[in-house]
């Protein structure tokens, strides 16, 4: 129970500090379909790879700090934990998720004339193929760059990996995966962390999800495979 009310809380805490910093930081509510500036995405993808680095140190050493379903697929598929362990991860993640934007959502509507969630977003992700990038841009931009992050996960805590500073290593690729992708699909490279915004946004929000739970689940469990087969393990 240790690992799942672990993940539990570092899941909530990245959905609260990444997407805080988009809403209430007034970087625009939504993430994806173009027009995002290198100025504004610096600092969302800041506060999602500090926050990261935070719950890695934080929680690392008792769960692992997955806080995202695709990171558990990987690791699993490399091998590194039991498959047993699998649905307890990956339900805390979601329920973290879930009550993490339920927490900012909360807070947002205490917003001088209130907060319209519908219309100013909750730091969801997404694309527009009108005005931004096509679908299969998004899907490309997910599970290459999950694949990317589980590569940068493995490596860093094999056991030749970086030890006290792969918790930044990963954090910092989290955050430089953000400047190529939140212009294209958010960047979500994570179900969980998906899923909490889209339930209090509903319509395009939850219309688009099922991309940002396939894609980055199909990015870590390739990179999960090759580190299995030693292809990318020292």
């Amino acid at each position: 129970m240790k690992k799942y009310i672990a993940e539990f809380i570092g899941s909530a805490a990245l959905v609260l500090i990444g997407c805080g910093a988009v809403t209430a930081g007034g970087l625009g509510g939504v993430l994806g379909g173009g027009g995002a500036g290198f100025l504004a995405v610096l600092p969302i993808g800041l506060a999602f790879g500090l926050a990261v680095t935070a719950m890695a140190y934080g929680i690392g050493p008792v769960s692992g700090c997955h806080i995202n379903p695709a990171v558990t697929v990987g690791v699993w598929a490399a091998g590194r934990m039991e498959t047993s362990e699998v649905p307890g991860y990956i339900v805390a993640q979601v329920a973290g998720a879930i009550v993490g934007a339920a927490v900012l959502y909360i807070i947002l509507s205490g917003k001088a004339g209130g907060y319209d969630v519908a219309a100013a977003g909750l730091g969801q992700t997404g694309w527009d193929a009108a005005k931004g990038y096509s679908m299969v841009s998004a899907f490309i931009a997910e599970a290459v760059g999950t694949f990317l992050f589980l590569v940068c996960i493995l490596g860093a805590t094999s056991k030749s990996g970086g030890g006290v500073a792969a918790g930044l290593a990963i954090g910092l690729t989290l955050a430089a995966l953000h400047l190529v992708n939140v212009p294209i699909s958010g960047n979500s490279l994570n179900p969980a962390r998906s899923i909490g915004p889209a339930l209090f946004v509903g319509g395009t929000a939850i219309a688009q999800l099922w991309l940002f739970i396939v894609a980055p689940l199909i990015g870590g469990y390739v990179a999960g495979l090759l580190f299995k087969t030693k292809t990318l393990e020292a």
